[in-house]
C-alpha cells in the first residue's frame, strides 16, 4: 500500500489538461481558461462620475456656498460633452463621462438646484467622485490568467472586455460503472440478499455537484469477461471511468483483472487509508483513466474525492496545487485514532466568529449512509497521529461545494 499523499502524486503525474475549445460565455461557466484575457481598452475608457451630482471646476468652489449656472446634463451612455466653463456646472449621473473643463464632481446631496442654477453648499476634495480613465486597467493588461476557473465574476470580466467567446479547456467525459450481482435499481423491490444501487446515483450527483453533470451510469455483473467488455466500451467513449465494487481481493472481485485485460497499467492498488483501502487507479495507452472504488458507499465517496476528483480537475485545466479541496478547521471534540493508516472521519461544519468548527459524526461502518447523510465531508487524521485534542486544527475535506 502507498500513502494517500503518494497516491495523489501519482494521479497528478499521469494526468494532463485536455485540449481546448472555444465556448460562448453562456456555456463557459466552470471551465478553465486556456488563454489569457486582456483588457481591449482602458478601464474605465474615460473619466467617469462615481456619483449622481454635478461636474464642476474646483476653482469655482473657493467660497461656499456658491452659485453656478447649469449648462446641461450627461447621463451614463450619453455622448453629450457640454463644456464646463468658469461659473458653470453640468448635471452628471453615475457612470456618465466627465465633461471637458470639469475636474471634480460634487454629490447631489450637497447642492440645491433652482431655475437653471445650482447652489453648492459643501466643498469636496479636488478630483472627488471621479473614476479616472485606466485606473482599473490599461489596454492590454492581463485581467484573467490562463488556468483561471470561470465563475460569475470572471464571466462578467470577459463580457466587459468584449470576449464573447473564450478559449477554455475541455472538461473530461466521465462514466460510472457499478459492479455486483446483488445490485438492483433504486425503484426495485429487493429481497434480503439484494441491495439497491446507491453508489450510481450518489456518484452521479457528486460529479454534477463538482461540475461534471450528466455522467451515464451502468451496472455490470460479477463476470470478468462481461466486465472487461463493459469497461472497454466505456473507455472508448469517455476520458474517465469510475468503477465501484469488485476492487478488493475476494473471489468475485474482478476489477483489476478486467483492467489488465484491456491493457491498462495499474498505477496503484491499495492505499493506507480508511475507508477506501482497496482503491485502484490505472491508465491506458490512449490516455484514459480508470478509478476502481470500493463498493461500500462511504469508501466510494472517499476514494472519489481523494483521487478521482483530483484527476478530473487536472484534466479540466486546474493547476496541480488547486486540484484537491480542503480547509483548516477547529475540532469541536477530541479525536483518537489507532494510527497506521490515515483515517477519514465523517463530520459536519458550523461557523462561529473565528472560523469553521468541525464536529465528528459516529459511523458504524463504511456502508453507513444514514450517518453519511448528515455529513458535510471528512476530517483527515494522518496515519502517524493517535490523538487530536478539542480545539486543535485539522484538515477537512468537503464532500460537496459550499452553498
Amino acid at each position: 500500500m502507498i500513502t494517500p499523499r503518494d497516491a495523489v502524486r501519482l494521479v497528478l503525474k499521469h494526468t494532463r489538461p485536455l485540449g481546448a475549445t472555444r465556448l460562448g460565455l453562456a456555456q463557459a461557466l466552470g471551465h478553465c481558461l486556456a488563454e489569457d484575457v486582456r483588457a481591449d481598452r482602458d478601464l474605465p475608457p474615460a473619466d467617469r462620475s462615481a456619483m449622481d451630482g454635478y461636474a464642476v471646476r474646483f476653482a469655482d468652489l473657493a467660497r461656499i456656498p456658491c452659485d453656478l449656472r447649469l449648462k446641461g446634463e450627461v447621463a451614463a451612455g450619453s455622448a453629450a460633452r457640454p463644456r464646463v466653463t468658469a461659473g458653470s456646472c453640468v448635471r452628471i449621473l453615475t457612470g456618465g463621462n466627465v465633461p471637458p473643463g470639469a475636474d471634480t464632481v460634487i454629490v447631489v446631496e450637497q447642492t440645491e438646484a433652482r431655475n437653471g442654477h445650482v447652489t453648492v453648499q459643501g466643498r469636496p476634495a479636488q478630483g472627488a467622485n471621479i473614476l479616472r480613465r485606466g485606473e482599473d486597467a490599461r489596454r492590454g493588461t492581463v485581467l484573467l490568467r490562463k488556468g483561471t476557473v470561470l465563475g460569475p465574476l470572471q464571466i462578467g470580466t470577459c463580457a466587459a472586455v468584449g470576449k464573447a467567446r473564450v478559449l477554455v479547456r475541455r472538461r473530461p467525459s466521465v462514466a460510472v460503472l457499478c459492479t455486483g450481482e446483488e445490485l438492483r435499481a433504486p425503484e426495485a423491490s429487493v429481497r434480503a440478499h439484494e441491495i439497491r444501487n446507491s453508489n450510481g446515483p450518489m456518484l452521479f450527483a457528486a460529479l454534477a455537484a463538482w461540475g461534471y453533470p450528466g455522467a451515464p451510469c451502468a451496472t455490470a455483473p460479477d463476470d470478468v469477461a462481461l466486465l472487461t467488455d463493459a469497461l472497454r466500451d466505456h473507455l472508448a467513449r469517455h476520458d474517465v471511468v469510475l468503477l465501484t465494487g469488485g476492487v478488493s481481493v475476494g473471489n468475485y472481485d474482478f476489477v483489476r483483472e478486467a483492467v489488465e485485460r484491456i491493457g491498462a497499467t495499474v498505477r496503484f492498488h491499495g492505499v493506507a487509508m480508511k475507508p477506501g483501502k482497496p482503491c485502484l487507479y490505472a491508465t491506458t495507452r490512449e490516455g484514459r483513466h480508470v478509478f476502481g472504488l470500493p463498493g461500500n458507499p462511504l469508501s466510494a465517496m472517499n476514494g472519489f474525492h481523494e483521487f478521482a476528483l483530483v484527476a478530473l480537475r487536472r484534466l479540466s485545466g486546474l493547476s496541480p496545487s488547486k486540484c484537491q479541496s480542503g480547509l483548516r478547521v477547529v475540532l469541536a471534540s477530541r479525536l483518537t485514532s489507532p494510527g497506521g493508516r490515515a483515517r477519514y472521519l465523517l463530520a459536519r461544519l458550523a461557523w462561529n466568529g473565528e472560523g469553521p468548527i468541525a464536529t465528528p459524526i459516529a459511523t458504524r461502518s463504511s456502508a453507513d449512509l444514514v450517518a453519511g447523510g448528515s455529513a458535510d465531508g471528512v476530517l483527515v487524521v494522518p496515519g502517524d497521529t493517535r490523538e487530536m485534542p478539542t480545539g486543535s486544527a485539522a484538515e477537512f475535506r468537503p464532500w460537496r461545494p459550499w452553498r
